[in-house]
């Protein structure tokens, strides 16, 4: 059975997707809490931070 770029591409993606969740979960899980509130709040910032710069963008 061979593949085409596109369905190896369907393959691929989902699959990274789901192992770089679970990489994240566990190394929340695993952390200080200290460190995880402040990677919860420099999410945030960095999340505003893009929204301003698209705003401006357009």
């Amino acid at each position: 059975m061979s593949l085409d770029p596109m369905s190896l591409a369907l393959l691929v993606l989902p699959t990274g997707l789901v192992c770089a969740t679970i990489v994240c979960v566990v190394a929340l899980f695993r952390g200080h809490r200290t460190d995880t509130v402040a990677l919860v709040r420099a999410l945030a910032e960095l999340v505003s931070a893009f929204t301003r710069y698209r705003r401006k963008k357009r």
